[in-house]
């Protein structure tokens, strides 16, 4: 009889595997799906190089503002029923950017898109903590590993799929598929909802803290140079005469490079309890690459794509893990992770759109790469703070601040 049991739970933990992965898979593909099909998009849409940049900028926002209403989502109808909703509503975008002709319609698909990766993102990481109590930052590094992997499918199969079918629309609408198949697995193995109504009171007191500010700087300003890459790097190269098929392979190279990292870098600071000489190893990856953008972008442009996507896979995994590592309850470590998510979503939104702007008036990118390149070293100062004995000080409510129970 026990061992029955043992093999039911065995079952039930894989399948919850498979939901943590399929989940992760659909969060990126329709972001890193627009830079290869900038073009073909802008030809149709009548979308200028700003309004290409909101397709990035819109979802960006979107996951921002909508985090922060994760820990009241999943104190009023439920963790696995908003990602089960959540999912949904990537699904139908998806398959709705079958019918756009407008940039109008354009932005609107790319604002649902966002409000569903919003929700999931939101919530998702409580859920993880709280069926691997043990295992939080293994499983935290699958989700990120499938997370960016699903930028690498995006950014492969659209200018593909675009290609073969001669329609750039079946290159983005293909998406709906796996998004229906997540909502599928999910609707059958994810854990019935308890209520968590403390999740939603802690909201606003973590909002108090001056740790959750710096949390959201640090993860907004390294996911600030996701967005611009998703969105630009691509047209970069084919401005000095790339086709979209092969710029599509850089972001494709750079999102492989982001899976392999969350996936493979938590489990080698798994054993370390500071997380902090991991996280400058990736920005300093991150800091190679903008360099070699600006420098030399014609030698090994492979190679570049591969160092960003290295330092920002494994920067975004651990900065999770350090958010969730910051709180022993799951409800309220989600609630912290969906703050740090919701304010960083809305910083990472803006830098595509302003190095369009610095593209208009200087006619190329590499202002933009400068950017980034202060950014990372901005956020290289914060990480200091985050070290492992300051967590439980940081988060501590003031004596003037009542205590939610």
């Amino acid at each position: 009889m026990s061992g029955q049991k043992n093999i039911e739970a065995t079952s039930s933990r894989f399948l919850m595997l498979a939901v943590v992965a399929l989940v992760g898979l659909n969060l990126r593909p329709f972001i890193t799906g627009i830079g290869p099909l900038a073009a073909g998009v802008r030809a149709e849409t009548g979308l200028g190089t700003q309004g290409i940049a909101m397709l990035t900028l819109v979802p960006m926002l979107l996951m921002g503002i909508f985090a922060f209403a994760g820990p009241s989502l999943q104190a009023r109808i439920g963790a696995s029923r908003a990602v089960i909703a959540a999912l949904a509503i990537v699904s139908l975008a998806s398959f709705l950017r079958l019918f756009v002709s407008t940039g109008l319609e354009m932005i609107g698909t790319a604002a649902l898109l966002g409000l569903g990766a919003a929700v999931v993102q939101a919530v998702f990481p409580g859920i993880v903590k709280r069926q691997f109590p043990r295992h939080v930052s293994l499983v935290m590094g699958l989700y990120s590993s499938m997370l960016m992997g699903g930028g690498a499918v995006g950014a492969q199969l659209a200018p593909l799929i675009a290609t073969a079918s001669g329609d750039w629309h079946f290159g983005l609408a293909w998406m709906a598929l796996p998004a229906l198949i997540a909502v599928a697995l999910a609707v059958a193995c994810l854990p019935r909802d308890v209520a968590h109504p403390q999740g939603g009171n802690a909201a606003a007191g973590l909002l108090k803290r001056p740790r959750t500010w710096l949390l959201m700087a640090c993860f907004g300003l390294v996911n600030g140079g996701y967005s611009t890459s998703v969105a630009w790097l691509a047209p970069y190269y084919q401005e000095q005469g790339w086709t979209s098929a092969s710029s599509g392979g850089l972001l494709a190279v750079m999102a492989v490079g982001q899976a392999l990292s969350a996936l493979l870098l938590p489990a080698l600071a798994s054993k370390c309890v500071d997380r902090r000489p991991w996280l400058w190893l990736t920005l300093a990856m991150q800091a190679a690459g903008f360099a070699g953008l600006i420098l030399r972008p014609e030698i090994a442009p492979f190679v570049l794509a591969l160092l960003l996507g290295t330092g920002l896979g494994g920067s975004f995994s651990l900065t999770m893990i350090v958010a969730l590592e910051h709180l022993p309850d799951p409800a309220e470590a989600g609630a912290l992770s969906a703050m740090m998510q919701g304010g960083g979503f809305l910083l990472a939104a803006i830098p595509p759109w302003i190095v369009a702007v610095l593209h208009d008036l200087t006619g190329g990118f590499r202002a933009g790469w400068l950017l980034h390149l202060a950014c990372i070293a901005i956020v290289t100062v914060l990480t200091f703070r985050l070290a492992p004995h300051g967590y439980a000080p940081a988060m501590k409510p003031s004596a003037a601040e009542p205590v939610a129970v």
